[in-house]
This record gives C-alpha cells, structure tokens and sequence, in this order.
C-alpha cells in the first residue's frame, strides 16, 4: 500500500480537475493574506542560523564519507588499492564492492536491484567509491591518495565531431519530433525569411547548498536519510529501487533545501554511497559533496545547436515556423533538453516542425535545469523573432501581437488563459519602448546604448499531491505534507492558504514540510509545486470548513471564517467551540481532462536596457523589467522573488555562463565558482517585477498557476536583442562576450 492510500483512507476530498472550476474559497475569503507580500514565516529561522539544511543535523557515532571521482573518461576500472589508504589511522573503510551490500540488504536475502559498484567509466568525474573515516579531514586526506588503475577505452567528448551522428531520442513527456502541413515548401516560398542557427553551452544550476545526505539505518531495517532534494516521494522510490528495498523502507527528510534548481528533483551518488557505507559500517554516514564534485557528477543543462527557420509574408505573419534542435547526453539515457517546448503554442503559423536529435557524449549526465526547453529555447526562438521583426520592418512587439494564435496552433484547442500581448503592452508603456532608437545609433561618448525585448512563455502542469490538515482543539491549523521548500516559497504560501480558508491568522498555522512520512506531494520542480500542493491543502481545508459549518448547524456558503471564529447567521463563535477533538482529513488533486481540453501556461514579457563599450565591448546591463500573467499570485513578495532569480539566471545565460568541455576528454575546465561565471551583484541592476491580475479556472481550484520557471523563460534573449540593438552586431553563439562582438563594433 502507498502512502496516498494510506492517508486516503480516513476523511479525504480528493478532486481530479475534468472540471473547469469558477469559483474558488480564495476569491471571498476574510482573512485577507492571500495574495499580499508577507515575509517567509521561515525567514528568521534561515535568518538566526536555526533552518537546520541536510548536512547539519546531529547523529550519534557519525562517520565522514568522501567521494572519489574517476579521473578517465571512457573506459574501465581494473583495480582499486583500498588497502594504502584503509591503513592510515582514522580510515574506516573504503566502499567499492557495492554488490556485496545489495546480496545482504534488506531482509538478508538476494535483492533485484541494480548492480551499484562502478565499473565501466562513461565520464570524466564519474563517482567511483566513497572513503569513510572519523573525522572529514582524514576522508578528505585519504580519498587524495587512493590509487586507481583503470583499463583506458574509447570515448565521444567533441560535440562538433559528432554533431553528424545525432539520434532520434525516444518520446518522453515531450515529443521529440512534430510537424504539421509542408514547412520547407512554406519556407521556400515566404516573402520574408529567416534562417540562423543560435548556440547556448552547457551550464549548471549552482545551487548555494551542495548535494549532501546523512544515512542511518534503524533496527528495524530502514533506512532513514536526511538529505538535500526536491522531490521526497519520488526520491524516496529511486534510492529504494538503488538499494533492492521497498519504498517503505526508505524514508528522506528533505526540510529545507538551499536551492535545487532541478540538480536535486532525483537521488545523486552522495545518497546511494551513503546509505550503502552506513549499512556495511553499522553507523550513520554523512557524506557531502565538494563542489567540484557538484560540477562532475549531478546534472548539467545540455549544450545545444538550435537552427531556426521563419518564414512571413510581407507583413510579418509568420507562414513556416521550423525549430530543429541538436542537444547532447550520455549513451542510452532517455531525457533530452526540449528546447522546442514553448515553440509549440507561442505563435501562430500553419506549416511548422520542431524536431530534436541528441548527439551521444561521454560528457557529465544531461538534465534538468530551470526551465529545462524554454529557458535556452526562448533565448534562440525569441531572437530570431528579433531577426524576423528587423527583416519586415515592423516593430518587435507589434510583430509578436500579428502572430498570436486563437488557440492551440498545433493541438487546435483553446487555451485556458493567455495574457501574452497584454505583458507587452504594459510591458513597453512601463518601460519606455517607445524612445527605442535605430540599432548603433545611441553613442554617448565610447558606449553605445540599446534597449530590447523578448517574451516569455512556460507550460503549467498540475501535479497528483496530498497534504494533511488537523484543526486542533487550541484553534490552530497543523499542515503536513512531504512538499518541500527550496527557497521558493512554500511554507509562507501554504500557511496563506490554510489560514485565509479556515479563517486563522498565519500565527496560528503550522506547516511541516520535507517528511517522506507525511501525505506525498508533487515535490519543488517543474513550477507545479505551489498550485499542485497548495490545492491539496485548500480541498483539505474545504472539507474542515465543512465539519464547522455542520457543527455550527449552517450552510458552509453562509459560513465567515476570520481570526479564529466562524460567523454566520448573526453569530459569531470561536473555532475552539466547534472542535470537540482534533479534526483530521486529507486533500488530494490529481491532473484530469482540463489538460487536455486547454493549453494551460504561464506569460510574460521582458525589457532590457544595455550599454556596450565601443572599445572593449563590456556589456552592462542598466534596467531589466517583467511583467508576468501567472493566474493567482499567492504571495506576491515570493513570486516576485522567483522572477527575480529567474531574471538574474537570464542575464548569467545571456552573458557570462559556459561550462568548458575539454574536446580531448569531455572534462569540465571550470568547475567551481571561481571559473563558472554566475552573475555577481555588479553584472544585475535593480530588476522591477511587474503582475497582471489574472485567474484560471481550468488549472486547479486556487486559480494559480507556475512562475518559478517563467522568469527565466526569454529573458536571456531580451539581453541579447537589447545588445544588437545597441551595437547593430547580432551575436547568436551564447553567452555574449567581449570577443564575439570587438570585430563587428565600430571603429
């Protein structure tokens, strides 16, 4: 039996969304915290050092694990000398033989899980043992001086050499190859064309905390890990099929999460090296990863080639629209980066293809990064808009508002809220389009200035999720699901739920999060988690509503609740009255038909200004601004926050951040923060966060929609737009630095 069976078993109002729903508790609630930007309720504990993060917490008789990282890149491990470093004092072990532990695990028998010792090589960096020791400088000391042989083979680490041999990957949650009507012949015959190939390199998430986990097994033969992730449930099921367990047998506590950015939605080798160490020692393991280690052996964002095609009449109506795409991934791994996503629904146009072909690498694991698709998609697909506005003469806004679609382009269904071209319009009066000039005609002294803009789009997806709610005795509101927060915001906004429909001030709601033991949620990724979580917990709150109203004898319709009371029929009665004994039901949503009757996202615009050296072509950038259509903002201060980040992410994008790939080894050159260049404080201006008042119905009962991942979406793409309209110099090999533009400047 599942968790969600578990707590579906009690009092449970469970809602699959094949119905549009009009109304929503939200709209007319009394307590008046919905919506308003209130601080994180987390906040002064993160604040006093009291938040406590994977690495921290205390267990008895801890042990210190390190990994070591394979210092090849293709080939096999022929033998490790665990035996010179086992012998210096203070080692405990050096763990390899991981199969010695799964032919034990569990209940002592043999286990069907896969084999976890390492012993053919796919990558640089790829983690191969894990030495334990009592202290971490001692593990430290000791990994340094492990000696390995390994058997060298063949390997693919050019993307240039083998862009050639791409495959067709297999369809996933999104197609990996689609058309309608005749592209080409559209192409070949449009009055006005555009046809430019764009690059974006391989990037990280870089996360502030690093991947870490603590693993301790208890006596009853599970195995309890406090580690660093997103996804609890769905993390608690891949370390259990790591290790040959049953889900049950596994739980993670994952209570707060310094960034994740999707490097932590599955297990990474700290945890399965951990829990495996802690079972062959008899004690708890804690094992943290270096960040160089992040850098070689989570995730990476693919790099991609991405060969736009757009073909218009004369007045910029968008005839042919062709995206062919070219990512990068380890041998027989299924995920590819869908950098055509947004392509699918973000403009009109009867002839299309979108197609993406992977080319096989022996370079670090591709996946998922914020926005995985969009966020490098857009930086291509909304430039070449740029392009195409330039070709036709019309200006870049007014050519977006002649190709927006009536519906779905593709799927010729509606879609269920679509404030696009109302993002623009706000966008440009705000922030002052119309004084955009000719592109290089705005030289003051050696800088030349320019001023861009691009759109952003992003899918919204409702995810199955559970949370339990108790009304206790005392009047206070308990929250409890394995939902986590990665600094996005989910304990304040799942207060703000729970206290605006049960009438509670947020001092009075309790939220734990991060339990693999509690009701399992859609987990932080893919910019469900706050309408997915946050309508289990406002249908747990629905039917708490409704045991009030019949204790008080009244129709819940007529029912008021604020500040601790339930007001209705010219009475006023404290919840403390209508509780006898703890009320405890459960919420459940799950996706439903609305997701296929509607294309649901997220909106918005970006506005960027930029100054370049006519020199040295520096590029500052001077104003950026958003305006975003989300459906419900729950908390404004934390949505505006999430845009912010993902503002900032596009000016990295845009201008300073590559991973470098060493052509003769797949190496990642820069591996730490001192080399992968993240935008520091004096690359980002004062960035202005603008939202438009919106609702959709067929998303989910709040009305709310993704916006973590929006931010991101087309923002790189404004910076660039912004440059060329400053220097006339279209760079489309990302990110944009100095020496791409110094030979097209002006003299």
């Amino acid at each position: 039996m599942s968790l969600l069976d578990i707590f579906s078993s009690g009092d449970t109002r469970s809602l699959t969304m094949d119905e549009p729903h009009p109304s929503s508790l939200l709209d007319s609630g009394a307590q008046g915290v919905i919506g308003k930007p209130l601080p994180r309720v987390e906040g002064p504990l993160k604040v006093a050092g009291k938040a406590t993060y994977a690495a921290e917490y205390p267990a008895e008789n801890l042990a210190y694990g390190v990994l070591v990282r394979s210092t090849v890149s293709a080939g096999r491990i022929a033998a490790i000398h665990a035996d010179e470093v086992q012998a210096l004092p203070g080692v405990i072990a050096v763990v390899t033989d991981y199969d010695t532990f799964l032919r034990n695990a569990a209940q002592g028998g043999d286990t069907d899980a896969p084999v976890q010792g390492v012993e053919e090589i796919q990558y640089h960096g790829e983690i191969i043992a894990v030495v334990v020791a009592e202290t971490f400088e001692i593990a430290r000391d000791a990994a340094a001086r492990l000696r390995v042989d390994y058997e060298p083979g063949e390997g693919r680490y050019d993307f240039e050499r083998y862009r050639n041999e791409a495959e067709r990957p297999p369809d996933s949650q999104v197609e990996a190859h689609s058309q309608q009507g005749d592209p080409d012949g559209a192409f070949a015959a449009a009055a006005v064309k555009v046809s430019a190939v764009y690059t974006t390199p391989s990037q990280n998430s870089a996360a502030m905390e690093p991947h870490a986990s603590i693993a301790e097994w208890k006596e009853d033969g599970t195995l309890l890990l406090h580690g660093a992730y997103q996804m609890v449930a769905s993390d608690q099921q891949q370390l259990a099929d790591a290790l040959g367990l049953k889900a049950d047998q596994v739980r993670i506590i994952s209570r707060y999460v310094g960034g994740g950015f999707g490097s932590k939605l599955g297990i990474a080798p700290e945890s399965v090296a951990a829990a495996i160490a802690a079972k062959q020692l008899g004690r708890p393991v804690k094992i943290v990863m270096a960040r160089q280690q992040v850098f070689d052996a989570t995730v990476r964002r693919s790099n991609t080639e991405q060969h736009l095609k757009l073909g218009a009449d004369a007045d910029g109506r968008i005839v042919a629209l062709i995206h062919d795409s070219l990512v990068s991934n380890l041998p027989d791994e299924d995920f590819f980066e869908p950098v055509g996503i947004g392509t699918h629904f973000a403009y009109a146009g009867e002839n299309r293809r979108i197609n993406h072909d992977v080319v096989r690498l022996n370079r670090t694991l591709s996946g998922s990064m914020r926005a995985p698709g969009e966020a490098v998609g857009q930086m291509a697909l909304e430039a070449a808009l740029d392009e195409l506005a330039e070709a036709t003469g019309v200006d870049p806004i007014e050519l977006r508002r002649r190709n927006e679609p009536p519906q779905d382009p593709e799927k010729q269904i509606p879609f269920s809220s679509r404030a696009l071209v109302p993002c623009m319009e706000k966008g440009a009066a705000l922030f002052g389009w119309a004084d955009r000039k000719a592109p290089g005609s705005d030289r003051r002294g050696e800088w030349l200035h320019g001023i861009g803009m691009a759109a952003a789009v992003r899918s919204n997806m409702l995810q199955k999720s559970a949370a339990q709610v108790t009304l206790t005795t005392d009047g206070r509101a308990i929250v409890e699901t394995d939902m986590t927060d990665i600094g996005t915001g989910t304990y304040t906004i799942l207060a703000q739920i729970a206290g605006e429909t049960l009438g509670l001030p947020l001092d009075r709601v309790i939220v734990h999060l991060g339990d693999g033991k509690a009701p399992p949620a859609a987990g932080s990724g893919g910019s469900w988690g706050a309408a997915s979580s946050g309508s289990s917990v406002y249908l747990a709150c629905e039917l708490v509503r409704e045991r009030l109203a019949k204790k008080m004898g009244v129709d819940p319709a007529a029912m008021t609740l604020k500040d601790g009371r339930a007001i209705a029929e010219n009475r006023a009665v404290d919840l403390t009255d209508l509780v006898d004994e703890n009320i405890v039901v459960t919420g459940q949503i799950a996706p439903g038909k609305q997701e296929k009757l509607h294309t649901q996202a997220s909106y918005g615009a970006h506005f960027c200004a930029v100054k370049v050296n006519a020199v040295t072509g520096e590029v500052r950038v001077e104003r950026m601004l958003g305006v975003f259509a989300a459906g419900r903002v729950l908390n404004e201060q934390t949505a505006r926050s999430q845009c912010l980040g993902g503002m900032t992410f596009g000016i990295g994008a845009a201008l300073t951040e590559e991973l470098v790939h060493d052509p003769r080894n797949g190496k990642i050159v820069n591996r730490d923060m001192a080399e992968y260049h993240l935008p520091v404080n004096a690359d980002v201006p004062q960035l202005e966060v603008h939202f438009l008042p919106e609702r959709d119905i067929n998303a989910n009962p709040i009305h709310a929609k993704g916006i973590g991942e929006l931010g991101i979406s087309g923002a790189g793409a404004a910076v660039a737009n912004a440059i060329y309209n400053a220097t006339g110099v279209r760079v489309r090999d990302y990110p944009i630095t100095c020496d791409k533009l110094l030979a097209g400047l002006p003299d």
